[in-house]
């Protein structure tokens, strides 16, 4: 539905998004120099896409707009709170009280019934602009590596990660009837434009939340290999629902698998854009060839 609104509504998600991506140190900085109450009311205005998008679709509902308006806030100021406990940042529950309804939300699609159809893909941005501010820019976690300027050693420890993994993902997903061959080939400008699309919406947005934040967090409770294995867990778990209406345990295995891949790719210069490219590529052969 690319109406004038949604257009709109879209521009307005992604600018919070990509200027944390590419201009993220400076807008940290920015935000601590205002005034405390100010810097936790910021995030009230991710309620906007979700009053456009609704308005122009006659599905307008106050509660609804109320949640988008509050639950950013609350993510604020329990992350404000958090650094006030937790100053060397060893992790805290205010951590897990952010981490686990946001990723909840998500995976089991509770706020999605607020949209019209097929434009559900906004409440994952938004609510991923809302962890973005919170735990970036209030609780300022260090090490998570969002930083989308990528460099060349990103772009080799993707792919080497990808090449890992990728022959373990055929002999696996297709002996267990997961995988199918479909020998085409499309063009390069759908290829290139599958790649981007999966880059940003999917990779991205997994890969800050499950490496840069979940396994972040972990690292300092349990050591870094457990929580790269708790954390491919966690990851293969978020899975359990896709493509199937039963628990999908097959997804669920080859979606852990990767997770280790994904885990070892942001885990060696701690970077969200080397694991991004792992998962970017992963899914594009996937859903090109293989699905």
């Amino acid at each position: 539905m690319l109406t004038q609104p949604n257009v709109i509504a879209a521009i307005l998600t992604l600018i919070p998004f990509l200027a944390a991506a590419f201009f993220g140190k400076a807008l940290q900085a920015r935000t601590q120099t205002l005034p405390t109450a100010i810097r936790l009311l910021n995030p009230i205005v991710l309620c906007v896409p979700y009053a456009i998008v609704t308005l122009a679709a006659g599905d307008f509902h106050w509660g609804w707009l109320l949640l988008y308006a509050l639950l950013p806030v609350a993510v604020a100021t329990v992350m404000h709170q958090a650094a006030q406990a937790d100053p060397n940042q060893t992790g805290n529950w205010r951590d897990l009280l952010v981490l686990l309804p946001l990723g909840l939300a998500v995976d089991l699609r509770w706020f999605e019934p607020a949209w019209p159809p097929h434009l559900a893909v906004f409440n994952k941005m938004l609510l991923l602009n809302a962890g973005i501010y919170g735990i970036l820019y209030i609780r300022q976690l260090d090490g998570v590596g969002f930083d989308l300027r990528l460099h060349l050693n990103d772009i080799r420890i993707g792919l080497r990660e990808c090449i890992v993994y990728v022959p373990i993902a055929l002999a696996l997903g297709l002996s267990l009837g997961f995988l199918h061959f479909h020998p085409l080939w499309p063009p390069i400008s759908h290829l290139a434009a599958a790649y981007i699309f999966t880059f940003f919406f999917i990779a991205v947005p997994e890969e800050l939340f499950f490496r840069g934040w979940v396994q972040n967090l972990l690292e300092r409770r349990i050591g870094c290999h457990a929580a790269l294995l708790l954390t491919a867990c966690l990851f293969g778990l978020s899975h359990f629902n896709k493509r199937a209406i039963h628990f999908n345990w097959r997804y669920v295995l080859l979606a852990a698998i990767a997770g280790v891949s994904y885990g070892r790719a942001w885990r060696q210069e701690r970077r969200v854009g080397a694991s991004a490219i792992t998962h970017a590529t992963v899914d594009t052969l996937w859903s090109i060839w293989l699905r």
